[in-house]
């Protein structure tokens, strides 16, 4: 990789400025970062750069969702749904569970709203979790310690710390990947936060069947966490043509023909907007080209 610009690490600064504005102190947003001090960040959002590695400010964009690339999110039917169930959940202490096929910007909207908003926690959940796991990510991302304690004591205190905020808001994406046994856990959770914070879970339809089946054997757990998402899933829409001609356009792809291009290979794809947004980077590639050829 290219050494890091000024810029870059300007970037980077007023991005982490902005992410600590999610947190009470700089003390907390830095206890939610792995492996980066409270004076690191005091120092990048104080512009001061000496002695502070390119690697160090790689680390903390990866955290902070801070991306190198140029990107224009378009704000989609899905997007402004998954915005206005996020801003419902937190506002009026809510529980949602949405769900959405691979690729359709479940995740790109979270970290959005993450973004724009004030005491929002967004946590990634991953099939390996273990409870000790889920909670000490929790507990990271309220800026809560995470060292030096018991796995109970840890989660109280990170729950207690939720508890404080005004309109805090949990973002669990990709919950269907959880065991049981970790996803048993958010009734703990909810039990401590009803009537305080918003839940939102986020993942593909396969939460759906799985609901199914636990019902149907009476699984441990499975009514408990039905009830309190409300018996329902807030389903979206599949990605459209319309929202990658959206994108294209947003994203700088201004020739019809190179639009088309786009709309056809994305089809093939259906629509996933991971599989769109390599494809417009392929293709602006090919205008650097041209550009260049003609130069």
């Amino acid at each position: 990789m290219k050494a890091m610009t000024t810029r870059d690490k300007e970037a980077i600064s007023e991005a982490l400025e902005a992410y600590c504005k999610n947190y009470p102190t700089a003390s907390r947003a830095s206890e939610s970062l792995q492996k980066v001090s409270t004076a690191t960040v005091s120092n990048i959002v104080n512009r001061k750069f000496d002695n502070i590695s390119d690697d160090m400010f790689t680390r903390i964009a990866a955290q902070i969702g801070y991306s190198f690339e140029s990107w224009t999110l378009h704000e989609s039917e899905n997007f402004k749904a998954i915005t206005y169930v996020m801003g419902d959940a937190q506002t009026y202490k809510n529980v949602f569970w949405i769900d959405g096929d691979a690729g359709c910007g479940k995740t790109a909207t979270a970290i959005e709203y993450r973004k724009a908003h004030r005491n929002v926690f967004y946590i990634l959940c991953s099939e390996d979790m273990k409870r000790s796991d889920f909670v000490r990510e929790i507990a990271r991302q309220v800026g809560a310690p995470t060292d030096g304690t018991n796995l109970r004591d840890m989660f109280e205190y990170a729950l207690q710390m939720i508890t404080y905020l005004q309109n805090p808001l949990l973002i669990l994406d990709e919950g269907d990947k959880l065991t049981d046994g970790v996803l048993n856990y958010f009734i703990s959770i909810y039990n401590r936060l009803e009537g305080r914070a918003g839940i939102v879970f986020l993942s593909t339809d396969y939460i759906k069947r799985r609901m199914e089946n636990g019902l149907r054997y009476n699984k441990k757990g499975y009514k408990e966490i039905n009830s309190r998402i409300g018996r329902k899933f807030f389903d979206l829409n599949a990605t459209s043509q319309n929202d990658v001609y959206a994108i294209c356009k947003a994203n700088g792809i201004t020739s019809e023909a190179d639009i088309r291009k786009v709309l056809r290979d994305a089809a093939q794809a259906d629509n996933d907007l991971r599989k769109v947004k390599r494809l417009i980077h392929a293709q602006k590639r090919r205008q650097q080209a041209r550009k260049g050829d003609t130069a």
